[in-house]
């Protein structure tokens, strides 16, 4: 007896159940990172949603540095296997494997204005200002929420920070403020949402806004966020 999976029925319509391009939960790899997951819930889409939150955001880690945007290389697929990238390869995966256990998400795009950057991160940017910053968002019970499952518990840590949590009834967007009580990082522009990741536009809206941190034209430069700390 094959077992049991928690993937949405083939013949559902919904284009935001749908795998895509860079949504592709019909990997295998996807799917069975998704059923590991899964495997320790109940049949509430709303655990399910958190239990997968929190996979993504402590089982990848976070890192600016040496992210790669090759397109092949933005896959919910590929990413799963290297194990960490930033916002948008992070939010990539958790929608990729929101949809595999048949619930709707879109991505959100915004540009967001962080407070506590680097002195060496700020440097290479040239701004406070991240564009393209992405989250996701997620429907239950026939309302939408916004989940940001990026910033894993010991990065968040070792920058005074508390990590964002997601209970499935509230929405999780950003750290407003850090431990101390300063400001972190706030919404500055609505990109809008997203059926799958707009590749063309994103790489040339990073391309544009951030090309002192290209090393290469779908690569970032090499560092480390936690060297920045050191």
């Amino acid at each position: 007896m094959p077992p049991t999976t928690h993937a949405a029925p083939v013949q559902n319509a919904d284009p935001l159940l749908a795998p895509t391009e860079f949504l592709d939960h019909d990997d295998p790899s996807v799917a069975a990172f998704a059923e590991k997951i899964l495997a320790q819930c109940g049949p509430d889409p709303r655990e399910q949603a958190v239990a997968l939150f929190y996979a993504v955001r402590d089982g990848l880690f976070y890192e600016i540095y040496n992210a790669d945007f090759s397109r092949g290389s933005m896959k919910a697929s590929a990413i799963l296997k290297r194990r960490s990238g930033l916002c948008i390869h992070k939010s990539l995966v958790y929608a990729a494997l929101l949809r595999h256990a048949g619930i709707p998400s879109r991505l959100w795009l915004t540009d967001v204005k962080n407070h506590l950057c680097s002195p060496q991160l700020e440097r290479l940017m040239g701004t406070k200002i991240f564009h393209y910053h992405a989250l996701v968002s997620l429907r239950l019970d026939g309302r939408w929420y916004k989940a940001t499952p990026v910033f894993n518990a010991r990065l968040c840590q070792l920058y005074g920070m508390a990590p964002l949590e997601f209970d499935g009834y509230s929405d999780c967007v950003h750290h407003a403020y850090d431990l101390q009580g300063r400001a972190h990082m706030e919404i500055m522009n609505d990109h809008g949402e997203f059926d799958d990741l707009p590749y063309d536009t994103v790489m040339a809206g990073l391309r544009k806004k951030h090309a002192s941190l290209f090393k290469t034209s779908t690569r970032f430069k090499s560092g480390s966020l936690l060297a920045d700390i050191a």
